[in-house]
């Protein structure tokens, strides 16, 4: 509890000095790429049916129909131009991608305002004599958003409307808050700025307490907070957004081996990548990967895999996957035996007995139970070296 609620503060520091630099230069981004790198050239446009929201579409409608993001910004701006590289991107790739605010606005925004655009996208759809009459596809709709604006995004993620749910580097920010994780039943994505965002705990604290079955997927890239929205074309955010959209939206399975198997395309990349549930439409699941150690006798089986995500002067981050054998968990408990001079510092997601040597790490409340052949993660950050350490798992 006291980790969420020191991570709030910091989060909350951060989007507020985010948002102070967008009121005051009220400017596209610096080095927007116009057009994006996609087939179709894409700019934005306001309506004035959808106030305070910007647009952001190919400049010549395709043949093709386009399928839909919703976006909310980063410190729930107003600016529709906040992270517009990455979106105009999104759109020049044959999407239409809709910011909540308008051009170069000011203020705050809210999740209802993402409800809106979906509302006004389906209308505009429908509706003869409108330049998106059938030109859309409202049966594919993402809704995302980052920091502040993930927020946003989780709260209207139950829409039956949506397709599939995009957290950029956010997590929710209070216990009670996780209703929302548990509501959800459609496939979910984080795209996470690596241990050195401070929304890394909350976005890890939520992969945790995902519905066991929900497919999700989960990358980190080493970049801090602020991503990579402004660099042209949206940077390597931009790059992978579009492919998942691909995937989720178009159902292109090339776009999507990227993000499923253990030799996905992003897992040979700098991205340090986790999985849930994530199949190729026609393929098998993903193999689970084998057991650090034969399994205990006694009780359901599981298995534990133990990564350091990241290691600096003397501290590190790891993440222990716990995956259920043939039988479904109704508890684990990992052993973790760290080296010589390794400690825990904090850890989320699991009850430790210790914080040195050999840690007993028990489940909590929420994440004991685990399907048959399915995964939940603990994670922790450690003082010393995090390398060579070893995990063993047994259920209940």
């Amino acid at each position: 509890m006291r980790r969420r609620s020191s991570i709030y503060a910091g989060l909350a520091a951060a989007v507020v000095s985010a948002a102070s630099v967008i009121m005051a230069f009220g400017a596209t981004p610096a080095g927007a790429a116009i057009g994006g790198s996609g087939p179709y050239p894409a700019d934005y446009e306001t309506s004035s049916t959808l106030a305070n929201h910007t647009i952001f579409r190919p400049q010549t409608l395709p043949s093709e129909r386009l399928p839909v993001l919703v976006w909310g910004n980063g410190a729930c701006s107003a600016n529709g131009l906040s992270q517009g590289n990455f979106l105009r991107e999104i759109a020049s790739h044959g999407f239409l991608a809709i910011a909540n605010g308008a051009p170069n606005g000011s203020g705050s925004t809210n999740a209802q305002m993402l409800t809106q655009s979906i509302d006004w996208a389906v209308a505009e759809n429908s509706r003869s004599g409108s330049k998106y009459y059938n030109r859309l596809d409202t049966t594919k709709i993402a809704v995302a958003g980052f920091s502040c604006g993930g927020l946003e995004a989780y709260a209207v993620s139950n829409d039956p409307r949506v397709t599939t749910t995009g957290i950029f580097s956010s997590g929710l920010l209070n216990d009670a808050d996780d209703y929302q994780l548990r509501r959800l039943t459609k496939p979910i994505a984080y795209f996470v700025g690596g241990p050195s965002d401070i929304a890394y705990p909350n976005a890890m604290d939520d992969w945790g307490k995902l519905p066991s079955g929900l497919p999700a997927f989960m990358g980190n890239l080493n970049v801090g907070h602020g991503g990579t929205y402004d660099q042209p074309n949206g940077g390597e955010f931009g790059r992978v957004a579009v492919l998942y959209l691909k995937w989720r939206l178009k159902g292109d399975v090339s776009a999507g081996a990227n993000f499923v198997g253990p030799d996905c395309g992003l897992c040979r990349t700098q991205w340090t990548v986790q999985q849930k549930n994530l199949t190729l439409d026609g393929d098998p699941p993903p193999t689970t990967p084998p057991p650090t150690t034969p399994p205990p006798g006694g009780g359901p089986s599981c298995s534990a895999a133990y990564v350091v995500q990241d290691q600096w002067n003397g501290r590190f981050v790891a993440t222990v996957t716990v995956t259920a054998g043939n039988t479904a968990l109704n508890g684990w408990r990992v052993t973790l035996t760290l080296p010589a001079g390794a400690s825990i510092s904090s850890l989320w997601n699991g009850v430790p007995s210790g914080t040195s040597g050999t840690v007993t790490v028990a489940n909590q409340s929420y994440n004991g139970r685990v399907g048959a052949g399915q995964t939940t993660t603990f994670g922790f950050q450690g003082v010393g070296n995090g390398g060579g350490a070893t995990v063993t798992c047994a259920g209940s």
